[in-house]
């Protein structure tokens, strides 16, 4: 889990911030590999979006820099 130090840690109000942060997240990873003309299956893109942990998130987004398919981003090479 990702450490922060948000006013109001461990509220409703910092759950609703972290979740922004994860859909952030979660864009920024299609956007990458629709800018890179990779595919994205809609069971894959429904894994990315609903995905809420933002470690996860952070090493599916540097996977989404190299990756040859969508799929190269849940594999533990």
């Amino acid at each position: 889990m990702v450490a922060t130090y948000f006013p109001g840690r461990g509220t409703l109000f910092e759950e609703t911030y972290l979740e922004g942060k994860a859909e952030g997240k979660a864009e920024s990873i299609l956007s990458v590999l629709d800018k890179r003309g990779i595919p994205v299956p809609e069971a894959t893109r429904d894994r990315i979006t609903s995905c809420t942990d933002l470690d996860t998130l952070t090493l599916w987004f540097d996977r989404s820099l190299t990756a040859t398919t969508a799929e190269d981003l849940f594999t533990d090479a």
